[in-house]
C-alpha cells in the first residue's frame, strides 16, 4: 500500500553530506516503489515541516547528531508520526561509544579495552597526570576518538606518548568526551542486522582500505579507497561467531528494525570484538548494509521496503504509571 514518507536528511553534523547522499538513495527506491515522498532537510522548520506534510512514516537518513542519538526519534513520537529504525533509549546507548562499551563489557561481549574522559574532566582534575598509567594499560599503538560520532570522523592513531595529547585535543573538537581504545590489528568487518520481519543476521563485509592505516572518512566514502568483500572470506565457524557476537549486541543495546554492528577480528583469528553499534546506517552507493543486503538477494529496492516496513512492527510505547 502506497504511502506519504517524510525522507528526514541532512541536517546540522559533520556527516550532513553523506545524510544527503543516504537519503536521496533511498528518496530515489521509495518513489520507484510508488510512494509519495517528501524530502526533508532537518533544520530549524522541522516540525512545521512534518506538521504541513503531515506524512505516513518517516524513514530517518539523518546521520550523526540528532539523527542518531534519540533527538529525532523522540520529536517524532512526541508526533505520534512511525519512524524507521531504533527508538530514543537504544539511540542514545548505540551513540554514546563509552556507555555501549560498558553495557557491552557487563554482558560479555568482547570490545577492545577502554577509558573515556569528558572534557571538564580533562581541564579540572588534570586528567593528563593518569596519561602514563592509561599508557601502561592500553599500550601503543592507541586509537583516540571522540564518544560520539560516526564515520570515523575525529579518529587518530597515537603511536607514543608524544602524539597522545594532540590525538586527544583533535578528538575533543568532535565531543566533549574521548574515548581511548586498545588498538586490536586485524580485519575490519561488519554485520547489518535487519528485522524482515524476523531478526536476522545479513552477510558478513570486510572492508579493505587501500594504502591507509584504518578505515577511516575518506576510505568509506571515496569510491576505490577501499576493497570490500562480501561475503567475506571466512572460515564458517567465524562468519558464524561475527553474526552471533552482532545480534548479542543488537539485542543488548534494544535495536529495531535495522543496525550495523561493526567489528575487528584479530590477525590470528583469537578474538572477535565488537567496536561499535551504528543506528542509522549509511545507504549511499559506497555504504555496507546495502552491500550486505544484496549478498543475501535482497536489492536495494526490496531493502528500503524492509525497513520501512519496520516502522510499523514497533510496539507502542508504555508508559508505566506512577
Amino acid at each position: 500500500m502506497s504511502k506519504r514518507v517524510a525522507v528526514l536528511k541532512g541536517g546540522r553534523s559533520l556527516e550532513r553530506q553523506i545524510s544527503l547522499r543516504s537519503g536521496a538513495q533511498v528518496e530515489d527506491a521509495l518513489e520507484r516503489l510508488g510512494h509519495d515522498v517528501v524530502p526533508i532537510d532537518v533544520g530549524a522548520e522541522l516540525v512545521g515541516k512534518l506538521q504541513q506534510a503531515s506524512p505516513d512514516v518517516a524513514f530517518i537518513a539523518l546521520h550523526g547528531r540528532d539523527g542518531e542519538d534519540g533527538t529525532v526519534q523522540a520529536l517524532l513520537e512526541a508526533m505520534q508520526i512511525p519512524y524507521t529504525g531504533s527508538r530514543p533509549a537504544a539511540c542514545m546507548c548505540a551513540t554514546d561509544k563509552a556507555l555501549a562499551k560498558h553495557l557491552m563489557g557487563q554482558a560479555g561481549i568482547p570490545t577492545p579495552d577502554f577509558h573515556a574522559f569528558k572534557e571538564h574532566s580533562i581541564e579540572v582534575w588534570d586528567v593528563a597526570s593518569a596519561l602514563p598509567a592509561l599508557q601502561d594499560q592500553l599500550g601503543f599503538p592507541m586509537v583516540v576518538k571522540p564518544a560520539a560520532g560516526g564515520s570515523a570522523l575525529g579518529v587518530k592513531f597515537a603511536r607514543s606518548a608524544d602524539e597522545l595529547p594532540g590525538a586527544i585535543v583533535g578528538a575533543l573538537s568532535y565531543d566533549r568526551k574521548v574515548l581511548l581504545e586498545r588498538y586490536l590489528p586485524g580485519r575490519d568487518l561488519a554485520v547489518s542486522v535487519i528485522e524482515a520481519p524476523d531478526l536476522r543476521a545479513l552477510p558478513v563485509v570486510e572492508a579493505i582500505a587501500t594504502g591507509r592505516d584504518f578505515y577511516d572518512f575518506e576510505a568509506r566514502y571515496e569510491i576505490g579507497k577501499t576493497r570490500f568483500v562480501c561475503p567475506a572470506e571466512l572460515d564458517p565457524a567465524l562468519t558464524d561467531e561475527a553474526q552471533q557476537v552482532a545480534l548479542r549486541a543488537y539485542r543488548l543495546l534494544g535495536c529495531h528494525g535495522f543496525a550495523r554492528v561493526d567489528l575487528m577480528l584479530a590477525d590470528d583469528d583469537s578474538q572477535m570484538s565488537v567496536l561499535e553499534v551504528n543506528v542509522v546506517p549509511g545507504m549511499t552507493e559506497t555504504s555496507l548494509l546495502p552491500q550486505a543486503a544484496d549478498a543475501a538477494g535482497i536489492g536495494f529496492d526490496q531493502l528500503v521496503a524492509l525497513l520501512l516496513q519496520s516502522a510499523f512492527t514497533r510496539r507502542a510505547r508504555t508508559l508505566v504509571p506512577a
